[in-house]
């Protein structure tokens, strides 16, 4: 994508996971928004934005932060909102292990309380090292751990898969992270 379209793509995360009311924007129970009316308030609140822009970016995104409806007249993002949202996603078994990248600054913090979601829904983990250590280099020098998915799942912990492919979970107690050597966190 174009930087035009990246910064496109920043706002559309930042009023569809975050902050709707920032533009005016009303996202239904489940997350979704009107396409027409995102266009509207988003030019009137001065962010030059199409709908086709819209469909590039739903499109072209590698990440897939964002989905169309049947209809093609509402969107909503897949995962990683703060406000309260209702993707209706069902619980589903997740692989033996997932992946979660961080920078190694935040590895103190997580050896002692697990992976916390914060002001997310959940702690979000990915199916591959490579996606987890992108994911992770956007903080700092990047880690991956190696979450024990499968058995979080045999324990009680319940997890999801968002529509674009994230495993999404309330919380990672630290026995099930598996820790690489990393000296800058020791």
């Amino acid at each position: 994508m174009d930087k035009a379209l990246v910064s496109k793509s920043k706002f559309l995360s930042l009023v569809l996971r975050h902050q709707p009311a920032l533009i005016g924007l009303s996202l239904d129970a489940n997350g979704w928004a009107d396409l027409q009316e995102l266009v509207r308030l988003a030019n009137a609140s001065g962010h030059d934005i199409t709908a086709d822009d819209i469909l590039v970016i739903v499109r072209n995104s590698e990440k897939q932060r964002f989905t169309l409806d049947s209809s093609g007249q509402k969107i909503r993002a897949n995962q990683g909102h703060s406000v309260e949202v209702d993707l209706e996603l069902a619980p589903l078994q997740p692989p033996a292990v997932l992946y979660h990248g961080t920078a190694t600054r935040f590895l103190p913090s997580i050896r002692q309380s697990g992976l916390i979601k914060g002001a997310r829904h959940h702690v979000h983990l990915s199916q591959d090292a490579d996606t987890a250590n992108a994911v992770g280099a956007r903080h700092g020098p990047p880690v991956v751990l190696t979450i024990l998915a499968e058995d979080m799942w045999h324990s009680g912990c319940v997890f999801y898969q968002s529509k674009n492919g994230v495993w999404l979970t309330d919380h990672v107690p630290a026995p099930y992270i598996e820790f690489p050597h990393c000296p800058e966190s020791d």
